[in-house]
Parts: C-alpha cells; sequence; structure tokens
C-alpha cells in the first residue's frame, strides 16, 4: 500500500510583477511556505511520500536562497520522501540548477531527472522529466512497456492533455489522455495545469498548492492519493493547502438594485480579507448617483485586501431628468449633459456613436457629482 501526496507547479521565486512590491512579498512568502504545508497536509493524513509532478521553480535560474529554502523545508520534514521532476520552467536541461538541487538536497529528497523507473519500495515510480520547455513529442510513450514487475505502477508527468487554451489545438507533446490506461497505471499524477482537473479517475491534475492567478477558483489543494495494492483503485482526494485567496467577483446591476448592499453582500467576511486578492467587475446599468456611490463603497473597501481593484468600464448608466437637476440645472453643463443624453438614446444614430455619448455622459455625471 502507498498513500501520497500529489501536487505541482509551486513556481517558486516567481517575481509577481504587476503588483506593488509589498504584495509582492506576500505572494512570494506564500509559495514559500506551501512546502511546510504540504508536509503538514501530508502527515495529517497518513501520507509517507509528497510528489512534486514538475515546475516547483519558477524558471531555470531561481534565485541561490529560493533553492536552499525550499530544500531546507523539504529537509525540515524528514518523515517525509519528496519526488522532485523537473517541468517546463524548470526543466531538465537547466543544469545548473538540477546540479545544485541534487548536491544540496537532504537525504530524503529523490530526483526524478531522467526517463526510467524509481522504486519508492511500495511502488515503482514512472517519471516523464522535460528536458526542454517544448519537447516535441509525448514523453509517456515509454511508460505503456516499462518493466516494474508485480510493483503498484504510477506515472509523473508535466504536459497538457489537450489544449486549455481556446482555439488552440494540441501538439506533438500533448499526452495521450489515455495514458494511465495504456500503460496499466494505478494512478498517473501531472502538472503543468494550475487548477484541479480529473482527466480519468486515476489521472488527475493536482493544481498549484498556492494560487498564482484568478484563473481557477475555488481554493488551491493538493491531492492526497491511496492505492491499497496492485490492482486496487485509486483513491483520491483533494486537500486544501493554500493561504490566499485569489477571488474574481462580476456584479451585473438592474436599474432597481440596491447597489451597496449587493456590493457588501458578494464581499468575503472581514477575517479573509487580509489573505484575499479581490478582482471586481462590475457591469449592467445604474444611475448616475448609485454608480458613485458604488465606486466609494469599493474604495472605502479596498484597504481591508491584501490587494483589490474594481473594474467599472462595463457599467452603463441610466438618466432621467432628476439626474440632469442634481448636475446642473441651467447653463452650459445642463446643456451639454442634455445634447449627450439625447444622443445616447437616439436609435437612428450609429452604436458608436451612441456609445460614445453614454460614455461622455457618465464621465460628465461622475466628474460632477464627486465634485
Amino acid at each position: 500500500m502507498i498513500r501520497f501526496l500529489h501536487t505541482s507547479d509551486l513556481h517558486l521565486g516567481k517575481p509577481f510583477g504587476r503588483f506593488p512590491e509589498d504584495v509582492r512579498v506576500r505572494l512570494r512568502q506564500a509559495r514559500q511556505d506551501s512546502l511546510s504545508r504540504l508536509a503538514a497536509t501530508a502527515r495529517e493524513h497518513g501520507a509517507t511520500h509528497v510528489f512534486l509532478a514538475g515546475d516547483t521553480f519558477d524558471q531555470t535560474t531561481p534565485a541561490p536562497r529560493v533553492i536552499r529554502q525550499a530544500l531546507n523545508a523539504m529537509g525540515a520534514a524528514s518523515d517525509l520522501v519528496w519526488v522532485m521532476m523537473p517541468g517546463n520552467h524548470d526543466h531538465a536541461n537547466a543544469s545548473e540548477l538540477w546540479r545544485t538541487v541534487a548536491q544540496d538536497a537532504p537525504p530524503n529528497v529523490r530526483l526524478a531527472l531522467e526517463p526510467e523507473p524509481l522504486d519508492l519500495g511500495a511502488a515503482m515510480l514512472l517519471p516523464a522529466p522535460p528536458a526542454e520547455r517544448h519537447p516535441g513529442r509525448d514523453l509517456t510513450d515509454w511508460f505503456d512497456a516499462a518493466p516494474t514487475g508485480e510493483a503498484i505502477r504510477i506515472g509523473l508527468a508535466h504536459g497538457s492533455v489537450t489544449s486549455f487554451e481556446p482555439g488552440q489545438q494540441g501538439s506533438a507533446s500533448t499526452i495521450a489522455p489515455d495514458r494511465a490506461r495504456r500503460a496499466d497505471l494505478a494512478y498517473l499524477a501531472l502538472g503543468d495545469w494550475h487548477g484541479q482537473l480529473s482527466v480519468a479517475a486515476n489521472a488527475w491534475y493536482s493544481g498549484a498548492p498556492e494560487a498564482d492567478g484568478f484563473k481557477h477558483g475555488g481554493a488551491a489543494s493538493a491531492l492526497l492519493v491511496e492505492i491499497a495494492a496492485p490492482g486496487a483503485p485509486a483513491q483520491v482526494t483533494s486537500r486544501p493547502t493554500g493561504a490566499l485567496r485569489w477571488t474574481s467577483a462580476r456584479l451585473d446591476l438592474s436599474e432597481d438594485d440596491d447597489v451597496v448592499a449587493r456590493h457588501a453582500a458578494l464581499l468575503p467576511a472581514l477575517a479573509e480579507r487580509g489573505a484575499t486578492l479581490l478582482d471586481l467587475v462590475v457591469t449592467g446599468r445604474a444611475r448616475a448617483q448609485d454608480r458613485l456611490s458604488l465606486m466609494e463603497a469599493a474604495q472605502a473597501a479596498a484597504p481591508d485586501f491584501l490587494w483589490h481593484a474594481a473594474d467599472f468600464g462595463g457599467l452603463g448608466m441610466m438618466h432621467d431628468t432628476e439626474d440632469l437637476d442634481a448636475l446642473d440645472r441651467q447653463g452650459a453643463l445642463r446643456a451639454a449633459a442634455e445634447a449627450l443624453s439625447r444622443e445616447a438614446a437616439d436609435d437612428s444614430l450609429p452604436p458608436e456613436t451612441r456609445d460614445t455619448a453614454r460614455a461622455a455622459l457618465s464621465t460628465l455625471f461622475t466628474f460632477a457629482l464627486e465634485s
């Protein structure tokens, strides 16, 4: 029997250049700390091994401090066996990186740098380490005929079983989706896709143990896998590991909404906000005063979060006489607002002209109400 934790794509040393420096520090530290959280999760559930299915490091030349601290964290969990395999960001041809790792690795860290069976005692691991960023072929082909005796067969690979981007086709390096069946694997541990995804009952992408973007919903986690004996089905359970939450929220408004209440309802609990990155997109339509109230509510909540952004570009504005009176009862400002309002509502004009008028009127209202 073997019980292990499957994870991948730690991307240690990732710079997170789009964020302010204080946020970057938190994001990088959370990724470094994910190793100790993985160890704690493995121990809690009786796992003996942790499989890192590629991209442990974000690049082929991580800072020496990043490498050493990662190995120190694994060495501190000396009751676990850690198996590290290169990915496409830290591929096997990065000879200096893997020479340093091999030189400094503690005894409980095993490196899967070659496509050859690795004896784990309770199982045989078949790794498919990428030798370059774009290998150009399915590196798991050799699994099918690999001799492992009567041992439990586990595959470890990094790459795509399909194209995950719209409009893109699979390439020669695409991993066969049915590789686990073809190679008679008890389990195929995959890395590269940063969200958790089941390819088959016994073939999974673990996802990253610490999120690094808004693309994948849900809390970051790793997979606890138990295989009772050769031929027995793999029991796979998701276990949370993330310290920070990346939340993408959409607020679609209509004329009758209490916009401030709607905004408050989608925010996480106050105690969670300091560890949350929130990307808010507002769409629909609202009156000018409601738009301003919503912007003020978002601005007031922003300091509670590790990082906060609010996009109001998709929010259309509705106007009536009362709104125009609030802007100005007469004079040039009122005349300009009335002219824009007529253009925005004139169906005889081209759509782009009406859109431009709405945008200009929204800007006019926003500036006027703010002042």
